[in-house]
């Protein structure tokens, strides 16, 4: 094969590669197939467009660097980035090599996470708290046992995480549950079943065959 059928070939397969990217990170993030032969319109292919480039548009300044220089870093991942509006982006730039070691085209992406970055504000925002000088308050019964908090003391005791204490455990759990009266309170069952890795039918094994001696 020659070398040109070769880069074609190369141009051709990174051309899927794109497409199933686009498709994958839709709409937020802009995959750009560059043709590094010809940097001066090295844009082959651009899909979800968020930059407002064209196909034949220029290679960027990376793009240059990368043709001008063998030994520039074949992937540069999650650098920061801008779009010409001035919206924050994520980008990653992949090189791909023909066999000589030349490159001959990158694939780009361009993540917009100025979304993103609004909605971590909001959510920033909606969840922050005001601390006041009254009496704090406390939003559950007084003095009550808790399902969650004994199961992840008891597994604690062990240094072990709920989900891998081993069924003499949980017969023994279930038992101490029964003590502290939290069996009898309404969802007990499917509480203790989330906390445990469990379903409802595994917790009233276990409440059937618990330790009646613990």
């Amino acid at each position: 094969m020659s070398t040109r059928s070769e880069q074609d070939l190369l141009l051709r397969e990174a051309s899927k590669i794109v497409d199933a990217l686009a498709q994958t990170f839709a709409p937020l993030c802009e995959v750009v197939l560059h043709d590094l032969r010809n940097p001066e319109h090295a844009i082959v292919k651009i899909e979800n467009n968020l930059s407002g480039r064209v196909v034949g548009g220029p290679a960027t300044e990376l793009g240059l660097s990368r043709i001008a220089d063998p030994e520039f870093p074949d992937s540069l991942v999650n650098y920061p980035n801008h779009f010409s509006d001035g919206r924050a982006a994520k980008s990653t730039s992949i090189g791909l090599k023909d066999s000589d070691g030349r490159f001959v085209a990158a694939i780009c992406l361009n993540m917009d996470v100025s979304y993103l970055q609004s909605i971590t504000s909001y959510l920033n925002d909606f969840s922050h708290t005001q601390p006041i000088d009254q009496a704090v308050e406390t939003l559950a019964e007084p003095d009550q046992p808790n399902i969650e908090k004994t199961i992840l003391t008891f597994a604690s005791s062990r240094n072990k995480d709920p989900r891998a204490l081993t069924s003499d455990e949980k017969r023994e759990l279930m038992s101490q549950l029964q003590r502290n009266g939290l069996l009898d309170r309404r969802g007990a069952a499917d509480q203790i079943a989330r906390l445990l890795g469990g379903s409802r039918s595994s917790i009233y094994y276990y409440l059937e065959n618990r330790d009646e001696t613990a």
